[in-house]
C-alpha cells in the first residue's frame, strides 16, 4: 500500500511559478512510476507528466514550462510549474503505480493523493 500526500498548491498570477510536492510512503519508492494529473471543473482528469526511474513524459501543453523530478532518498516527486497560465487552473493529483513503463492514462495508476488546488489568475 502506498499513501501519497500532495502540497504546494495555491493562487498565483499568470506568468508565475509554483512547485508541487508529493510525499509517498513505502520503502520501494524507486520502483514506482510517479505521475501528475489535473482536473478542472467539468472536465476529465488529464495527464500532465510522469517519471519512471529512467524516463519522463509530458503532455504537450506543459512542455517547456513544467518539470517533473523525483528524489528517491526522500520518497518525493516534484512538479515545478513555470510560466503558469489561467488554463492551468485545476486540482492537481499525484499518482503512483509499480511500473518501469510510463503510463499516461489515469486508470493505469493504482494509488492517488487527495489533490491540491492550483489557481492561476489572469
Amino acid at each position: 500500500q502506498v499513501q501519497l500526500v500532495e502540497s504546494g498548491g495555491g493562487l498565483v498570477q499568470a506568468g508565475g511559478s509554483l512547485r508541487l510536492s508529493c510525499a509517498a510512503s513505502g520503502r520501494t519508492f524507486s520502483n514506482y512510476l510517479m505521475g501528475w494529473f489535473r482536473q478542472a471543473p467539468g472536465k476529465e482528469r488529464q495527464f500532465v507528466a510522469a517519471i519512471s526511474w529512467r524516463a519522463v513524459r509530458y503532455v504537450d501543453s506543459v512542455k517547456g514550462r513544467f518539470t517533473i523530478s523525483r528524489d528517491n532518498a526522500k520518497n518525493t516527486v516534484y512538479l515545478q510549474m513555470n510560466s503558469l497560465k489561467p488554463e492551468d487552473t485545476a486540482v492537481y493529483y499525484c499518482a503512483a503505480v509499480r511500473s518501469g513503463i510510463i503510463y499516461d492514462r489515469f486508470h493505469e495508476y493504482d494509488y492517488w493523493g487527495q489533490g491540491t488546488q492550483v489557481t492561476v489568475s489572469s
